[in-house]
């Protein structure tokens, strides 16, 4: 912030989430600014909002719909609507349109407040944990605000026409930030695609261009090297199931014991090796599952379907798990970067009820391509290598993410609370204004 001045004079607004004040300001109660609308209607009349950590939005189609006459809230445009549950926290916004919002919704009608600086004031982070510090009743196991104490929190007041251009100038500057989280965004997404694509390339093409081709028979795979074997998984790895014999499988009298229990949930989070674990099994639970030795390459076939890692210890694991011993001469690294390059084939092949499903005997009958020993060994390294470059450009853009968030949260926090003074702001013209906004966050 120090590109920013601050207020000639300020003082203490008695107010702690506020702190010190620019001089004129004054801290009054939000219910001198909004009044609570309480009007039920039906999403039949009024088109259906979503309050989200982005604002208000319509919802979309395909979201569940309310039948049963007038249960939702009205929201009229200008009105501010917050998520009353302290688990959607941020969850709120200035509506930009009529509509309909669930009854967990608190709507607010303004009243002597501009409506584009409540939308900063009442979303900022300072402003948020105030008024879930006033949480009176339970919903869903969860604490809510109360209204009538919520009319109680005391808001920053100023002139009109300062608080249009506090709202102006957040709205410029938020805008910038936003561009720039959505362009490293969109290079995440990328190097998503190009990871797949170097995959599918390496283990289905081989690292030769030059290398003589034939047609595989199999779609997914399509032209392979002539020298290269096309062959079911079944022929090429052992593949057994996990398991866990007994139901309800969250018993609780079979867990919390000595031996490590890896779950779907550990397979997604581990990257290329299991190292870690959250659950155990005791004796009990140990007699009902599946045991697998350290080194068993393993793949959820149910929940996160598909991902893969290496078991790096001894463990057991339920029936939403599997595992896969290769035959000789096939690496276990060329066969985990198969299985990532198949794993359009094998959604294709999975079950579509309440969710994606695999089985031993599908995932079996899928073909891939193997070629040499010598060359898989080749593979691994160049894609080990490749891929490494491309998870460090995404660590980076992850990092660069997150600090122009708490940019973004911090530069709201002092814009509505007086700690920077933007009534002279002029918003730039020039078309370096992002370029600078990217010098801003990354200095």
């Amino acid at each position: 912030m120090s590109k920013y001045q601050s207020y000639p004079e300020y003082k203490d607004s008695g107010v702690k989430w506020l702190g010190d004040i620019p001089s004129h300001w004054e801290a009054k109660r939000l219910g001198q600014f909004f009044e609570e609308r309480r009007e039920k209607v039906s999403d039949k009349d009024y088109p259906a909002l979503s309050v989200t950590m982005k604002g208000i939005v319509p919802q979309l189609e395909n979201a569940a719909k309310t039948d049963a006459g007038d249960n939702r809230k009205l929201v009229l445009k200008n009105d501010f609507v917050i998520n009353s549950r302290s688990d959607r926290k941020g969850s709120s916004g200035t509506s930009p349109l009529d509509g309909s919002v669930s009854l967990i919704s608190i709507v607010m009608k303004p009243k002597n407040i501009n409506p584009a600086f409540a939308h900063h004031l009442l979303r900022s982070y300072p402003f948020q944990e105030e008024f879930y510090r006033f949480g009176k009743g339970i919903v869903a196991d969860l604490w809510s605000t109360n209204s009538s104490e919520m009319k109680n929190i005391l808001l920053p007041s100023m002139p009109f026409e300062e608080s249009k251009r506090i709202a102006a100038f957040l709205d410029h500057e938020t805008a910038k930030i936003d561009t720039l989280i959505e362009k490293q965004q969109q290079l995440i997404e990328l190097l998503k695609e190009k990871r797949q694509a170097v995959i599918s390339n390496a283990v289905t093409k081989g690292l030769n261009p030059d290398a003589p081709m034939k047609d595989s028979g199999v779609e997914w795979l399509g032209e392979v090297p002539e020298h290269w074997v096309v062959k079911s998984y079944r022929y090429a790895c052992r593949i057994y199931r996990g398991k866990f014999g007994h139901r309800p499988r969250n018993d609780p009298a079979f867990y919390d014991g000595e031996y490590p229990f890896i779950q779907t949930g550990d397979v997604a989070r581990a990257g290329k090796t299991i190292t870690s674990y959250t659950q155990t099994l005791n004796e009990k639970g140990k007699a009902v599952s599946q045991l697998f030795p350290s080194g068993t390459l393993m793949m959820a076939i149910a929940a996160n379907i598909g991902d893969t890692a290496i078991l790096g210890f001894e463990a057991y694991a339920p029936d939403s798990v599997v595992g896969f011993k290769p035959y000789e001469n096939l690496d276990l690294e060329f066969l985990r970067y198969s299985f990532m390059a198949a794993l359009p084939a094998l959604e294709q092949t999975s079950t579509q009820s309440t969710q994606a499903n695999l089985n031993v005997d599908r995932i079996g009958a899928v073909k891939a391509s193997f070629p040499s020993l010598r060359e898989q060994e080749d593979i691994v390294r160049y894609l080990d290598n490749l891929l490494n470059q491309y998870d460090l450009i995404e660590k980076e853009a992850i990092q660069a993410i997150a600090l122009m968030q708490e940019r973004r949260t911090a530069l709201i926090s002092a814009a509505v609370t007086g700690k920077i003074d933007v009534r002279h702001w002029v918003a730039p013209t020039t078309s370096s204004d992002t370029n600078e906004a990217a010098q801003e966050v990354t200095a």
